[in-house]
């Protein structure tokens, strides 16, 4: 009977200890659930994002750029999470870029989701490393340009992760970085010094606005010019390889005289436009049709 007994407490301290095991694995499961959880910010933590996808863009990716290093132009969602300077690396079809932040407030960077983040190993993270200048900086991979990448940014202050937005700007680069660019040539066409119309296309932006086509271009020693004009009066200037030029604004309009490097392809440009409250710069492409040329007199 006592070894009964004994049996039967031996029988009812394992099944407490087997029920305790289940329900205390099954909370700690929970607490690190909700622990990984609160180390993400929410929405109502972060300032309102700012969509920098365009509709329209096309990927380019790195076998589309010639090897080298470049600066490069990178759009942000948050205010929060400005790039200062940004120099992206192409080596055999692989881009990496070091970005250089406007401030010192994150400690690493994942190339991902918040989400993604907490559950990552600590070789995944890209930690920062300080310029000459104090400045943080943080090399990190590059999958495409005009493309929007999830990264990351883990606040020193804060302690946790912020969900950010990246887009590369291929328009930001010099002409001849890109590779496989197929144009026709004002030598190619056999052109003359002088004026000729030609058909111009624009895409891009939220393809609400619109250029005046046909546009005029001036050819002189091989060299084209070519007067685009903006169906609206709130562009002060645009952006072509680099280089700012400024326009010339009616109550309607907002013209400038570019540099045309060829036709039949889509020329990246960008436009700062004054519409909004705060200026912003829109990224484009003009296609001009060369077989619209035609001979005329302004």
């Amino acid at each position: 009977m006592k070894r009964l007994r004994v049996f039967a407490l031996a029988a009812m301290f394992l099944a407490g200890s087997l029920s305790c095991g289940v329900s205390c694995y099954a909370g700690e499961k929970e607490d690190s659930t909700q622990e990984k959880e609160s180390m993400v910010a929410t929405q109502d933590e972060m300032a309102a994002p700012v969509d920098v996808v365009e509709e329209g863009m096309v990927p380019v990716y790195g076998k589309d750029i010639q090897d080298g290093t470049y600066s490069i132009e990178v759009e942000s969602s948050s205010t929060m999470f400005k790039i200062a300077d940004c120099q992206l690396t192409v080596e055999e079809d692989e881009m990496t870029a070091v970005m250089t932040l406007g401030g010192t407030g994150y400690l690493k960077l994942f190339m991902g989701t918040g989400e993604e983040a907490v559950e990552a190993s600590q070789e995944e993270y890209i930690p920062y490393v300080e310029n000459e200048e104090g400045q943080y900086t943080y090399e990190v991979p590059v999958e495409a340009l005009d493309m929007g990448i999830d990264c990351a940014a883990f606040s020193k202050n804060k302690e946790k992760w912020y969900d950010r937005t990246l887009v590369f700007k291929s328009a930001s680069l010099p002409q001849d970085a890109l590779l496989n660019i197929q144009m026709t040539t004002a030598e190619a066409l056999g052109l003359k010094d002088g004026t000729y119309s030609i058909e111009v296309e624009l895409e891009g932006g939220s393809g609400r606005t619109e250029v005046d086509s046909p546009a005029y271009i001036e050819v002189k020693d091989g060299t084209v010019t070519a007067t685009v004009t903006w169906m609206s009066p709130y562009y002060d200037y645009v952006l072509v390889d680099g280089k700012k030029y400024e326009g010339e604004n009616t109550e309607e309009t907002s013209a400038f005289e570019i540099p045309v490097e060829g036709f039949d392809w889509k020329m990246p440009v960008t436009a700062d436009t004054i519409a909004m409250s705060v200026p912003h710069e829109i990224d484009y492409t003009l296609f001009f049709d060369s077989s619209t040329i035609e001979k005329a007199d302004q």
